[in-house]
């Protein structure tokens, strides 16, 4: 290890120095204590994170001996796989004993067995990088399959053969796309053979530690690449089938855009927009929006290719895959809104929205409109620099016609100009349907024409009633 490597590890142990005053504890008790994974890496990448991990030769029973008095509170929802939680200073810590586990090829769960080497326990670890470890409180760096030489080169490898662990665990492929979203490294061309040899085996893990992956690998810096790696690997079959299922075939006689690739773009150009970090809801809409394609292509007469209402089989689908991934019910909604909206604003350009329309799309969206202004925008990958200027001062002048309408009339709190209640009153009715329709209908008066008088309000509600029989 470097001398600079050597410094960012002391950073970190400077950082947090309840580390060593944990190693000195357990040394008191003639027990190891090491630093290990991703906190590890972390520091030798120059990211210090707030995440410490720990092995030791210490049992569980021991363990928890040793930090109730220490601590300021424990946690034991993982010691049935050796792994003690202590919070501590406001750090949460995860302390675990070496293991050497056992597994059966067929599930992914492992016969727990603790172990009594530090290198034992290194080498069940998912990739080099994050088997090295540092001892506690003496600071000696432990790297035995070479961790810090990967952490160089960029790449991923695992600390044995990759069959062996993606068999033992398969969620180490969907870790290994994450990875590559994370950290911007590439997995070795032996392990990549290994993800595409045993990419049937992530059907063992359940759908929402496959989602959490999913979304960690969105969340990344590059999850371009992690997508990618799944699509290359045939994982994404498994885990996201609507992925793969956009590089629909060429026809030779029918020519458009590879949709595939176009979504990759989509992605990254919205990815390029986000102002407050990354940003999940926005990053799906993009990557998804287009997945109701592949069942809506029709080819034309003259060699054209459409996608009519694919955004609104689009959306359909999106719920479908999020519900059985078993994302939570405010995101899907989020998404698929998102995607079933996404082609509001094509035919903007010609200029013949009125102010309803822009109302529409402007309560429509809710609170979801600065992610929809931020997809639109980006769903415009044409390489033709004059037609990308026009969609881009296209959105410019909608925002600012949404701007002006918002200040005016408040577009975020649209509601009818007469509530339920007054309704109610000059129908002379009590609550059920029709005020329920009455409402509806002034909300369409609403976004139509803008505020109202009240008096002129009340007219139109009565007009409307008569056509309905309502009043005489």
């Amino acid at each position: 290890m470097s001398e600079l490597q050597g410094r960012a590890i002391a950073l970190l142990l400077e950082r947090f120095p309840v580390a060593d005053e944990l190693g000195r504890l357990f040394a008191g008790a003639g027990f190891e204590l090491h630093l290990v994974g991703g906190s590890v890496r972390d520091a030798l990448l120059g990211r210090l994170g707030e995440d410490l991990d720990f092995t030791t030769d210490a049992r569980p029973e021991d363990i928890l001996r040793l930090v109730k008095p220490w601590g300021q509170g424990t946690w034991e929802t993982g010691i049935d796989f050796g792994t003690v939680g202590v919070l501590k200073g406001g750090l949460r810590l995860e302390i675990t004993t070496f293991r050497s586990d056992v597994y059966d090829g067929e599930t992914r769960n492992p016969t727990v067995s603790f172990g009594d080497s530090l290198d034992g326990d290194l080498l069940r670890r998912d990739f080099a990088v994050n088997a090295m470890a540092v001892s506690l409180p003496g600071h000696e760096f432990t790297d035995p399959f070479g961790g810090l030489a990967q952490l160089a080169r960029r790449e991923l490898d695992t600390p044995g053969l990759p069959e062996d662990s993606f068999r033992d665990d398969p969620l180490r492929m969907l870790r290994a796309a994450r990875f590559t979203s994370q950290l911007g490294f590439a997995v070795t061309p032996w392990v990549r053979a290994a993800m595409v040899a045993r990419a049937d085996d992530i059907t063992r893990i359940t759908v929402e530690r496959i989602a959490t992956e999913l979304s960690k690998l969105l969340l990344g810096a590059t999850p371009r690449a992690g997508l990618v790696l799944l699509t290359d690997t045939g994982l994404a079959g498994h885990v996201l089938p609507e992925l793969p299922a956009l590089m629909l075939e060429k026809d030779e006689h029918h020519q458009h855009k590879d949709v595939y690739q176009h979504s990759l773009t989509v992605l990254d150009q919205a990815i390029a927009l986000e102002q407050d970090g990354p940003d999940l809801t926005l990053r799906l809409a993009a990557l998804l929006h287009d997945i109701g394609k592949p069942a809506t292509r029709r080819f034309e007469a003259g060699g054209g290719v459409s996608f009519h209402h694919h955004e609104v089989v689009g959306a359909k689908m999106v719920r479908r895959r999020m519900r059985e991934l078993k994302f939570p019910k405010q995101l899907i909604e989020d998404v698929a809104t998102l995607t079933f909206l996404h082609l509001r604003f094509h035919g903007y350009g010609s200029g013949v929205w009125t102010d309803a329309a822009v109302r529409r799309y402007a309560t429509d969206a809710g609170p979801l409109l600065d992610r929809l202004n931020k997809l639109v925008r980006a769903d415009c990958t044409t390489r033709n620099q004059r037609r990308r200027q026009t969609l881009q001062r296209s959105y410019d002048d909608l925002e600012h016609r949404i701007a002006e309408l918002s200040a005016a009339e408040d577009l975020a709190k649209v509601r009818p100009d007469l509530d339920g209640n007054a309704i109610m009153e000059l129908l002379g009715v009590g609550p059920g349907p029709v005020v329920g329709k009455a409402w509806k209908f002034l909300k369409e008066l609403r976004l139509e024409r803008g505020p109202l008088p009240r008096e002129e309000a009340e007219v139109e509600l009565y007009k409307w009633a008569r056509d309905e029989g309502l009043v005489p």
